[in-house]
């Protein structure tokens, strides 16, 4: 008889959490060599001799760096990491810093009802909810705070307010310049000041 088949034990990378032979293909193959150089030699050769490579040019800039000025060569390798410090997200894309700007989109449904999106007001510290209520008194229609397509919170409004709710926005929230306010008109970004 032939002998039962042995299941296959696959190493996994603790810092990506692929296998050890996807580990290239993976968002941070950079944090992944010192990893993969103690516990995978044989999967990634050129690792290796590019890791033995390194530390012979590091054992020699030690050696000639080893002077007086020594403390200042310190300090200036010390600020280097500092500038490479990125927010990644998964996939090795860079976040991007949020723009404070108040977005107001006019939708309109079964052809005649219009709802108007107020996005980006939490940008600016106001609390969504009690912005709501003051949007749904001032106009005296409803307004209510719901999650987007981009699952950011917004706020819709019935109605369409578009050209009103601008004077309301910066006479309540003296923190919104109207510079920062934007419409949203046949796909296009158009400032409201």
């Amino acid at each position: 008889m032939a002998d039962k088949p042995q299941p296959v034990r696959v190493l996994y990378c603790p810092v990506c959490s692929l296998p050890a032979e996807y580990c290239e293909f993976g968002p941070d193959f950079e944090k992944c060599k010192p990893w993969l150089i103690q516990n995978a030699p044989d999967l990634y050769p050129d690792l290796l001799k590019e890791a033995n490579a390194k530390e012979a040019g590091e054992v020699s800039n030690q050696l000639q760096s080893t002077s007086i000025s020594s403390a200042a060569g310190d300090g200036a390798t010390s600020s280097a990491p500092k500038q490479e410090e990125v927010k990644r997200l998964p996939g090795g894309k860079i976040k991007k810093k949020e723009r404070q700007e108040v977005i107001i989109e006019k939708v309109t449904r079964n052809k005649r009802k219009c709802i108007t999106t107020v996005k980006g007001l939490d940008l600016f510290g106001v609390k969504l909810s009690d912005a709501s209520k003051k949007l749904g008194k001032k106009f005296a229609t409803g307004a209510s705070v719901v999650k987007g397509p981009t699952e950011k919170e917004q706020i819709d409004v019935q109605g369409d307010i578009s050209y009103d709710i601008v004077d309301f926005i910066t006479e309540t929230w003296r923190d919104v310049p109207e510079t920062a306010i934007f419409f949203i008109e046949d796909g296009k970004k158009v400032p409201a000041a």
